[in-house]
């Protein structure tokens, strides 16, 4: 378990759900990751069980959607580690579902803001790193709602199309300078506010499950397999991909 030995993780959005278990996966497989959030007891409490596994992680609190927070979240992963190798960009916000029509100014720029911008700020920054360490891995957390339309979802909808156009632009532009730049587009996810959600409403979750060719959902350590996986040396030719890691969804 040592594919990551010797390199720098940072992921975002890793108090809970996707972002912690790459978090920890990164670990696992040798990396010293940089757990950022705005949450911070999730945060912290992921970085202690990554270190509990003999793992070494920091916490760092950021915004995505602020540039100097994101640019200082770099800055610290450098000043702590030296480099940042992969970036794993998870961090990101669901807004209610409504008819397009029905969308508010405000759900619309809050998945814009966070969602979209939150991941180019990301990316900007990394990227400058990148360029001057010789090369690295960015993998981007989109959705199969970035791959497909989905009713009553256009605001998360189009924040995840506008991830996945980011992340082919950028590879276009870096691939030469050792950048690979890909995404993930999982399909529904035992995250914790999905969680919440089937609590609320078991027969949503039955919907969920038969709604996925595979007959359940994902669980988040099966999204984080496959972040991990297009940060490593194994992916060296994989570059502007988005990846539908969904159970078949796609394929309806």
């Amino acid at each position: 378990m040592d594919k990551m030995d010797g390199k720098v993780a940072l992921v975002t959005g890793a108090s809970s759900g996707i972002g912690r278990d790459t978090a920890i996966l990164f670990a696992k497989e040798g990396a010293k990751v940089v757990v950022s959030d705005v949450a911070v007891e999730g945060g912290e409490e992921t970085v202690k069980m990554i270190k509990d596994a003999g793992g070494d992680a920091i916490f760092v609190k950021a915004d995505i959607s602020n540039a100097a927070e994101v640019e200082a979240m770099i800055n610290k992963t450098v000043e702590t580690y030296g480099s940042v190798d992969c970036a794993a960009n998870n961090a990101g916000v669901e807004v209610m579902p409504t008819p397009t029509a029905d969308c508010t100014e405000e759900d619309f720029d809050l998945a814009i803001r966070v969602n979209l911008k939150g991941t180019f700020l990301c990316m900007k920054y990394e990227i400058q790193q990148m360029l001057k360490q010789g090369g690295g891995a960015i993998v981007n957390t989109s959705s199969m709602a970035g791959m497909v339309g989905v009713a009553a979802m256009p605001a998360y909808v189009a924040s995840k199309h506008g991830i996945i156009g980011l992340t082919r632009t950028a590879a276009l532009d870096y691939g030469t300078a050792g950048i690979r730049v890909n995404a993930v587009c999982p399909g529904a996810t035992r995250t914790p506010m999905i969680e919440q959600v089937i609590s609320a409403m078991p027969e949503l979750g039955q919907q969920m499950n038969e709604n996925h060719p595979i007959g359940r959902i994902a669980e988040p350590p099966e999204i984080a397999a496959s972040i991990v996986w297009l940060c490593s040396d194994a992916a060296s030719f994989i570059t502007g991909h988005p990846m539908a890691v969904d159970g078949g969804l796609l394929a309806k």
